[in-house]
């Protein structure tokens, strides 16, 4: 365990990178399925979306089991379990030739991702610090923002002028660094008291779930929710609107700012609290989708990654902060297993009822919506936690 103040250390770094490498392999190929499902089976834009949005529902599960075990198991061999399988899978993209067989792959997929996230979630947590927690998850949720940015734009350049196998392949490099990677890993481990133990095998609802970590789950699923409408969608969009250039370049954008924003929120968030940290937040993030939804040039387009990555990034780490920070330290598995298969369930639903819409709306009125959901997210917030 870290010393009182110390944040850097080595267990830091490494878990870090290793939720770094995981990250950008779903980046990687979650901005480019539902393209990859029309493009190569034909399938309808409801049916790509379900072939992004199962992949985190296989997360979903995966975190529902995993939460209630991880102390039981054991954190690093949880870690070890899930990167090998998300290796094995991502391999398994290659031989890919149905509709069907794509749901089942991506399915197992996410539940290897899932395994993966709670036990690097629940690493980090031990290692930072109590009174550096909204900086040190600040820090941590870096690893997500840059490989938001690096995933999708390798992705949407290779796909301009190379293969599916080649996005494929980049996918598990990653991967295969990641379990490099872990063997330095060196986690912290819990004792558990009898009672403890006792009361994680019961097969009751604080058994899966942290009741203190659920309001807040609750605000992230519906923030989630919205984001999976740029995440799943982007790429068709961009060609629709002849901006695909700009697109390319937008997690670049969006995760230059949310780098150079953090230190800042975070430290803001430590000192000045949460509500101070998230209102703004919540207002920034619908202002950005609303200016996405009509952007006409490149550079409003950009523009709009910038505002969605200052306002959704500080979301992001201050939430998931909420969640640890009102959890006592033997249930910071279950905190992060309950935050994240709330936000799972959001990205997860997200892509297909959004995709259902836009057949009536188009693209344009489909954002629009969106972003009066997120404006709609500061009254929620008031009444779940602020």
């Amino acid at each position: 365990m870290a010393s009182k103040s110390e944040l850097w250390t080595r267990e830091f770094f490494v878990v870090t990178f290793v939720n770094f490498c995981i990250v950008l392999n779903y980046f990687s190929l979650i901005v480019i399925i539902s393209f990859y499902a029309m493009d190569y089976f034909h399938s309808s834009t409801s049916q790509a979306g379900l072939a992004s949005s199962i992949f985190v529902i296989g997360t979903l599960v995966a975190r529902f089991f995993c939460g209630r075990r991880i102390e039981r198991i054991g954190r690093k061999r949880m870690l070890n379990t899930g990167l090998i399988l998300s290796l094995v899978m991502t391999l398994l993209y290659f031989g890919v030739n149905s509709m069907v067989s794509l749901f089942v792959l991506r399915f197992v997929h996410g539940a290897a991702f899932g395994i993966c996230g709670t036990a690097t979630g629940t690493i980090v947590a031990n290692i930072i610090p109590v009174e550096r927690r909204g900086e040190g998850i600040g820090y941590y949720s870096l690893s997500v923002t840059l490989a938001a940015a690096l995933g999708p734009f390798t992705s949407m350049f290779i796909a301009q002028h190379g293969s599916m196998n080649m996005i494929f392949m980049a996918s598990a490099i990653p991967v295969a660094l990641s379990l490099v990677s872990a063997l330095f890993l060196s986690a912290p481990e819990i004792e558990l008291t009898e009672e403890q133990l006792q009361e994680m095998k019961e097969f009751k609802f604080n058994s899966f779930f942290e009741p203190k970590a659920i309001p807040i789950s609750i605000f992230g699923a519906v923030i989630y929710f919205c984001y999976s409408s740029i995440l799943t969608f982007l790429t068709a969009y961009s060609k629709e609107i002849n901006l695909v250039d700009a697109a390319s370049l937008f997690f670049v954008i969006f995760s230059v700012v949310v780098f150079v924003s953090r230190p800042f929120t975070g430290r803001w968030f430590d000192f000045k609290g949460e509500n101070l940290t998230m209102y703004p937040a919540i207002l920034i993030f619908a202002t950005g989708m609303l200016v996405f939804s009509q952007a006409h040039q490149g550079s409003v387009l950009l523009l709009a990654a910038a505002i969605i990555g200052l306002g959704f990034g500080t979301i992001q780490s201050s939430s998931q902060a909420i969640s640890i920070k009102v959890t006592p330290a033997h249930r910071m598995g279950l905190a992060n297993s309950t935050f994240f298969m709330s936000v799972d369930a959001g990205i997860g639903i997200g892509p297909f009822i959004l995709g259902m819409l836009i057949p009536y709306t188009g693209y344009r009125g489909m954002y629009t919506v969106t972003a009066m959901v997120v404006l709609a997210c500061t009254l929620l917030y008031y009444l779940l936690h602020g």
